[in-house]
């Protein structure tokens, strides 16, 4: 970058286990602020920084509000939206004015449905991307890099390419290797089949990574359901830029080590929050009835996955009753 040249202002809205890596590394070569929810987090980055954990460990200093309210109306380059499914309209919404100033939006959000509340009607450039390597919350302040050094994938929903290239080009800078394509859809409908198999059976296995590799009726169970997710894309005219299912097949071929991280959805039924589960395995059960195919199995899944997810809601409010 020219000497002179003044830092890309970048927001980015969620900063739990990948939107802090994101956040943490843009920091290297952009003005990033961070907007999260969670006060006790964002308290601990202000007091702190943002220490991102695992291989190659650093401390960013981001900026970091907890409300819409605290940014007014200023403008910056890009939004990166990384909030899970369900809360997006509502940040939208929220952040209406400064989305208003924005020239580009852009969502690395797991699940469908995202980009097109991003575009809103609006004339808005929106990205969209898909992330392929994994972390974990620790605790207020503390990300854990799990998986690391994979590509990152964006292109234009509205817009065209080079609204969005300057936005690869500095999360490579960063430390996160990004490529972009003309349409990002075939690279988001390989990440959204893998997220709709391993998310949820990682849920159901209670979130050991370990029992999705060593059992051999939870083997069969994931190539079913990409099959049928796979049926229902390609139905759709989905394209695939990367076998969805390589990562598993690499890990069962002993090429890629077995590792701790069961996918976000273990994470939040564990701590009782509302998982993509709607978003991601729920829109092949819809589309695949739809669309008039079968897929018995995700309609499974997905069922087991809403029980699950409200048994352990329940639970933790006995929890919570007893110790008032």
């Amino acid at each position: 970058m020219p000497m002179n040249t003044p830092l890309p202002r970048i927001l980015v809205v969620g900063c739990g286990a990948m939107g802090g890596i994101v956040a943490a590394h843009l920091c290297r070569v952009a003005e990033v602020t961070v907007l999260d929810i969670n006060a006790t987090h964002i308290e601990a980055i202000r007091a702190t920084g943002l220490r991102i954990e695992g291989e190659a460990a650093f401390v960013a200093h981001p900026r970091a509000v907890s409300s819409a309210a605290a940014l007014d109306t200023e403008a910056f380059e890009a939004v990166i939206f990384m909030t899970k499914s369900g809360q997006t309209a509502h940040a939208v919404h929220d952040l209406r004015d400064v989305l208003a100033a924005t020239p580009l939006r852009v969502t690395l959000q797991n699940g469908m449905g995202n980009s097109e509340q991003l575009i809103g009607g609006e004339q808005a450039c929106v990205a969209r991307g898909v992330c392929l390597d994994a972390g974990r919350y620790l605790e207020p302040g503390r990300i854990l890099h799990l998986i690391r050094g994979n590509i990152t994938w964006l292109g234009p929903v509205h817009g065209t390419l080079a609204d969005c290239a300057w936005l690869a080009d500095a999360l490579s800078a960063s430390g996160l290797p990004a490529r972009t394509l003309e349409d990002p859809m075939d690279a988001v409908w390989s990440k959204f089949i893998f997220n709709s198999v391993m998310n949820p059976i990682g849920a159901l296995v209670l979130g050991v990574n370990a029992a999705r590799y060593g059992s051999p009726e939870i083997r069969a169970l994931i190539d079913d359901m990409a099959q049928e997710c796979i049926q229902v894309v390609q139905a759709l005219g989905g394209r695939l830029a990367f076998d969805p299912m390589e990562l598993v097949k690499q890990t069962r071929a002993g090429t890629r080590p077995v590792t701790r991280h069961a996918g976000s959805m273990a994470l939040d039924i564990e701590r009782g929050a509302a998982t993509e589960i709607d978003e991601l395995t729920g829109f092949i059960v819809r589309e695949g009835e739809r669309l008039g195919l079968d897929v018995p199995i995700c309609r499974t899944v997905y069922r087991l996955v809403k029980g699950v997810e409200l048994a352990r809601a329940a639970q933790l409010s006995e929890q919570d009753a007893r110790h008032a």
